[in-house]
């Protein structure tokens, strides 16, 4: 018995080291700087609302509480399988349809079975609820556990889905079916430190809007 739990201990412990540096190799392979991040997030935005399957993306969009947008979800694993992206939150304001200037987050996960190679896939989150804007302002959320997650829907004859988040995922160019369930997404405040050039909390920038870089302009001028 003791050997049996010596060896679940063990497995354990290989599996965290593993995902550890996954998740740090993921990272690092990501941008190296926020204003890179902005700019990819942009064009994969704009691609995301030139594709004529997103139909019901392009009309719902102005009734998003905020977007999410991940243009590089790093995926890989043998077995024991990790993702890991950065990615930025921008939010509408309620009255005026003002757009934020984004805040900055990582997003990873960690998954079992059998699993072999690497990809890399682009990420759009809507948030429809303030309960989903909410999660996203804290330090750290778990995405299906402290918001409701479902699969955004794709096609021009797609029906609506009831969640405080939907995403949208694509790889290669093709939409993929995006299961997001225990994804972990944390502010990554050294970047908002550095794109605005003092310590500031996701709420100031989403939600006060108080602070501005107009390198995030054209993003912000592609919503609608």
């Amino acid at each position: 018995m003791m050997n049996i739990v010596r060896r679940l201990v063990i497995t354990m412990v290989v599996a965290a080291a593993f995902l550890g540096s996954c998740c740090s190799l993921l990272y690092a392979e990501d941008f190296s700087k926020p204003d890179e991040l902005v700019a990819k997030s942009t064009a994969v935005f704009k691609s995301f609302m030139a594709d004529p399957e997103m139909e019901w993306f392009k009309n719902h969009l102005d009734r998003a509480k905020g977007v999410f947008i991940v243009p590089q979800l790093l995926r890989g694993g043998f077995f024991i399988g990790g993702s890991g992206g950065s990615g930025i939150l921008m939010a509408q304001d309620a009255k005026s349809g003002k757009w934020s200037y984004p805040a900055f987050y990582t997003m990873g996960s960690i998954s079992f079975g059998l699993q072999i190679g690497a990809d890399a896939s682009e990420v759009i989150l809507l948030v429809m609820s303030d309960k989903g804007l909410d999660a996203m302002l804290s330090t750290e959320f778990k995405l299906g556990a402290d918001a409701a997650v479902a699969a955004g829907p794709v096609g021009a004859s797609a029906k609506a889905q009831t969640a405080d988040i939907l995403a949208y995922g694509r790889s290669k160019g093709a939409f993929m079916g995006l299961s997001l369930e225990g994804a972990v997404i944390s502010v990554r405040d050294s970047w908002n430190r550095e794109y605005y050039k003092k310590a500031v909390r996701p709420v100031e920038i989403v939600i006060q809007q108080s602070v501005v870089n107009s390198g995030a302009d054209p993003l912000r001028q592609a919503l609608p």
